[in-house]
């Protein structure tokens, strides 16, 4: 489950502040923004007691799965690390579950964008208690011992500056493709939010239950970021991209490599054009609605 990652910049590069499509988004004084989603009350002891719930979509990754969880057990604030396996024919799921993981398992494989929506309804699951629901952060299942370095990205969510948070990282060793698939996911992005996204295929994300449940139904395949982009920044929610300092398995640039970048294009390309039909389907329906006749 990776994405090329395109352009990338250093970890001394502050986090860059999403563009919300539609009025944008309130501001603390010095210009830091106000996420949309309402923050949980803190304690009485008025420290924050949010949580946050470490979700791995997988497939196949028994050889850095166990790495990958224990490697998220060490990420501050992290009190469940949920491994999806989405119908592994490897020892994913035990490894996992030996490494410490919560894992559910797909019987068949049913894609990323499944994974992550059982997931989250694990977690929802897991929140009945009484406390604020669960932050979400989801990691790919072969960042290994790099995984406790997406890290960075809990703060913005948790203290109220962004709904969603994207890791940026660092150029992988051996990876191959020519930025085709970023670059017209970047422009079709731009294109219908206003927002310019350095990694937009990033899969490691932290972000509020609500921007979650606002995203869905994701969008199918590998345009499952791409569209939940589109989706959040279009219902005001704010997003900034957060560098990370991970390692996983690129792309290669051999036949299997042109193969998934191929099927990446193509994902993107349909979860763009569902929602640029969405958008003509409102702007139709807000004219009807306000009685304008062409």
């Amino acid at each position: 489950m990776n994405a090329d990652p395109g352009g990338t910049r250093t970890g001394d590069d502050v986090a860059r502040e999403g563009t919300t499509a539609g009025p944008a988004p309130a501001r603390r004084p010095g210009g830091m923004p106000v996420a949309k989603t309402p923050r949980p009350p803190t304690a009485s002891d008025g420290r924050n007691r949010q949580r946050v719930a470490v979700v791995v979509p997988a497939k196949d990754e028994q050889e850095r799965i166990a790495a990958t969880v224990r490697s998220a057990r060490a990420i501050p604030h992290v009190d469940l690390v949920l491994v999806v396996d989405d119908g592994s024919d490897d020892d994913t799921q035990h490894v996992a579950r030996d490494a410490g993981a919560v894992v559910v398992r797909h019987s068949h494989n049913r894609g990323k964008a499944a994974a992550m929506e059982t997931g989250a309804a694990v977690v929802a699951m897991r929140d009945a208690d009484g406390r604020a629901p669960r932050l979400l952060l989801f990691i790919d299942g072969d960042l290994g011992d790099t995984a406790v370095n997406t890290a960075p990205l809990v703060r913005p969510v948790r203290e109220g500056v962004a709904d969603v948070a994207i890791a940026l990282l660092p150029k992988q060793k051996g990876a191959g493709g020519r930025g085709i698939v970023v670059g017209a996911a970047r422009r079709s992005i731009h294109r219908l939010t206003g927002w310019s996204p350095t990694q937009p295929l990033s899969g490691m994300r932290c972000l509020t239950r609500e921007a979650f449940d606002a995203a869905t139904p994701l969008a199918r395949g590998w345009g499952v970021e791409t569209g939940m982009t589109i989706d959040l920044l279009r219902a005001g929610y704010v997003a900034v991209e957060v560098p990370c300092d991970l390692r996983h398995r690129p792309s290669s640039n051999d036949l299997a490599g042109q193969l998934h970048r191929a099927g990446q294009y193509r994902d993107v390309m349909a979860a763009v054009g569902a929602r640029q039909v969405r958008r003509v389907a409102d702007k139709v329906g807000r004219i009807g609605r306000s009685g304008i006749r062409r």
